[in-house]
């Protein structure tokens, strides 16, 4: 049975798979009722040159509306991108520049359609209808909203409370985004759990235009590789959708069995019960890490292709299932003082890691190793004259002369 063929509690079923919350999920099913093609909304600002994984979360939802028939439009935030979104933030946001935003937003069309279907999706700018409104456009626009509901939003309540400044401009981009599902007549909006305030001001400004108000879907932030924070460029814990097969194979790698779970649910295109019996199979004894294979090798084959991602599966085994060690790995020659260098400070200056702290931290962890050895006293000191390969975790290599 095709997608198109579901039923509307089947439907239903797998557009709430790994959701957070459907408000209305009432107003949802009358919707899918009707009959009639749906118009499914995802904002994104262009913020940074790339997409990441965590990005592919929202993405992955609309491909489910688009494979069970309805109209997806991806909305690339132009307009809203100059302003800044706030969400999330104790300072104001730098906005970007017009330049800035046309760059970023040029490459974001280039990798969703790895995902989404080109045939089916209406890439739209915000920048289209905002433009073209006049400055008392705009003050009708910001005379829908009171200051009083604007500081209910968990962000701006924190900053105001602790005196940190509000600037005017940042009321206007809820507004902004709410008004995007005016323009657009919006059935369905999807947005991260942090994105839930201007959601809500979409439904009500669509009220406000006589439109029936759209269904909000919130989906959960994706941890990045760390499984603490949100997946952020910026933090540098993300898998991007355009990096080399084998980087995101030794990134996906690199989360831990708990994780896994986390990003199976989230970004995985595989049937609940299929994803159930891995999960079994784990209880009964599988190795977690052969499940991470295959998270692994469909995230390559999504982003590149099958042959891609066996190559990076076979690249991987060789490399580290069997302790081969890559070609181009750095040289570095260190100068001790008195005859010696402790293993943390031969860490950080070899590259291996960012400070003796976290050297220290990694070497507890028993994830350093002397030409195959574990290292496992944060004291120890090597002599001049040590040579060899130096190696952190399963990823970071270094052939290391102390001199």
């Amino acid at each position: 049975m095709s997608a198109t063929e579901l039923s509307i509690e089947d439907a239903l079923e797998l557009i709430a798979r790994g959701t957070e919350e459907i408000i209305k999920v009432e107003e949802l099913e009358k919707k899918l009722k009707s009959g009639r093609k749906l118009r499914v909304k995802a904002g994104f600002d262009p913020t940074a040159p790339d997409l990441h994984v965590g990005h592919t979360v929202l993405i992955n939802k609309l491909k489910v509306f688009q494979d069970l028939g309805h109209e997806v439009i991806f909305l690339i935030g132009d307009f809203t991108g100059m302003i800044g979104d706030p969400t999330g933030k104790n300072v104001t946001r730098k906005p970007l520049t017009r330049e800035d935003v046309a760059e970023n937003a040029k490459t974001y069309q280039e990798q969703i359609f790895k995902i989404l279907d080109p045939e089916k999706t209406t890439v739209a700018f915000n920048s289209s209808w905002m433009d073209a409104m006049s400055s008392q456009d705009m003050i009708k626009l910001a005379a829908s909203y009171t200051v009083a509901r604007m500081l209910e939003r968990d962000d701006f309540e924190k900053r105001y409370k602790s005196g940190q400044p509000i600037a005017i401009h940042e009321f206007l981009y809820p507004l902004v985004q709410g008004y995007d599902s005016v323009a657009l007549k919006a059935d369905v909006e999807l947005g991260g759990t942090d994105q839930k305030f201007n959601l809500l001001v979409g439904r009500h400004l669509q009220q406000q235009a006589g439109q029936e108000p759209q269904v909000v879907i919130t989906l959960p932030l994706l941890e990045g590789l760390d499984g603490v924070q949100k997946m952020s460029k910026s933090l540098g814990n993300y898998i991007g959708i355009d990096e080399a097969p084998g980087e995101i194979f030794g990134k996906v790698m690199s989360i831990s069995d708990e994780l896994m779970w986390r990003y199976f649910d989230l970004l995985s295109f595989r049937p609940t019960a299929e994803l159930d019996g891995l999960k079994q199979q784990v209880a009964e004894g599988r190795n977690p890490r052969d499940v991470k294979f295959e998270l692994a090798q469909e995230l390559i084959e999504r982003f590149h292709d099958k042959a891609a991602a066996d190559a990076a599966l076979q690249g991987f085994l060789q490399q580290f299932q069997k302790g081969a060690i890559p070609d181009d790995i750095p040289e570095v020659t260190l100068t001790t003082e008195d005859g010696a260098m402790g293993i943390a400070h031969v860490l950080k200056n070899a590259g291996l890691c960012a400070s003796t702290s976290e050297a220290m931290r990694m070497i507890k962890q028993g994830a350093v190793k002397l030409d195959g050895e574990k290292i496992t006293d944060p004291k120890t000191q090597l002599p001049a004259g040590t040579e060899g390969v130096l190696q952190v975790g399963k990823r970071k290599f270094a052939r290391i002369q102390l001199q």
